[in-house]
């Protein structure tokens, strides 16, 4: 229509400059005005945002939008809630939340699981490594909603335990969820014994899965490795690895996931501006890509 509304996103950003790639994918996905904030706290949502709802109609609404971004994940979480808390009547926006990429990259990662056994997870075994970082948590839930037994590493088993607990605190169905602990090659080993899908979702530059454990994952279909930055997650993934069968088990490196968490996050940007009521967290980001095709 040639009367639209120009498209502008209200990027909000827990960082004290706000994220120069977030930008660029916003620009590159078709936005028109984008106005980015850095350093921002819970109290400042309610001025940011209604400054955003006031300026435009309702019926005009579906043409602003709101991204949420940053480093801290647990800080972007609690933002996204003063930002939803603003919202009243048809004053509302679709939001996008997505910080350090966590949740499309979590998404991505589980597509690229599913696209790699056949399209669905029903009674896989899968294993998480660094299960308690933003983006190991997130895959290990959407993995867990898709119906796979799901194993959460981590070097600390009593984190890895509280994590358990509250993931089967936020599903309805009862899921088959067990936490073991990475601390050394043998309990790796260990909590790894059986699993059909191996996910490092690690720091940058830890590796989690050494090159003398590889001959005891004799049940690993599927092995991905989300850290990009050297010395890699798993020692005999290449980063730009999609896909790729070496010795019968199918591996992905970060590059490879992050062709698809790319074009889960461009999408998801687009999808916030045909409606104004919509927020977009890592379940969301899953189903995008299932649109889209990215499982198969």
């Amino acid at each position: 229509m040639a009367d639209e509304k120009p498209a502008i996103l209200l990027h909000l950003d827990v960082d004290p400059r706000p994220s120069v790639f977030d930008s660029v994918v916003a620009i590159d996905a078709g936005v028109d005005h984008l106005l980015a904030h850095g350093g921002v706290v819970p109290a400042e949502a309610t001025a940011l945002v209604h400054g955003a709802l006031f300026t435009r109609g309702p019926a005009e609404l579906r043409r602003t939008a709101v991204f949420i971004g940053g480093s801290d994940v647990d800080a972007a979480e609690r933002l996204k809630d003063a930002v939803v808390a603003t919202f009243f009547g048809p004053f509302r926006v679709s939001v996008l939340l997505d910080p350090s990429g966590a949740n499309t990259t979590a998404a991505a990662a589980v597509l690229a699981a599913l696209r790699s056994v056949g399209g669905t997870l029903d009674g896989t075994r899968a294993a998480v490594l660094g299960a308690t970082g933003p983006v190991g948590r997130r895959v290990a839930s959407l993995l867990l909603g898709l119906g796979a037994s799901v194993r959460l590493g981590s070097r600390r088993l009593d984190r890895a335990a509280a994590l358990a607990e509250t993931l089967l605190a936020g599903i309805e169905t009862p899921g088959d969820i067990e936490a073991f602990e990475t601390s050394s090659v043998d309990l790796l080993a260990s909590g790894l014994d059986g699993a059909a899908i191996v996910v490092a979702a690690g720091a940058a530059g830890a590796t989690l899965l050494p090159l003398s454990i590889r001959d005891r994952l004799a049940s690993a279909r599927v092995v991905l490795d989300l850290n990009a930055v050297p010395p890699l997650g798993v020692e005999w993934i290449e980063v730009h690895d999609r896909g790729v069968e070496r010795d019968g088990t199918v591996c992905w490196g970060a590059l490879g996931v992050g062709g698809i968490k790319m074009k889960i996050h461009k999408a998801a940007v687009r999808k916030i501006f045909e409606s104004n009521d919509r927020v977009i967290d890592a379940a969301e980001a899953l189903a995008i890509g299932r649109e889209l095709g990215l499982d198969r």
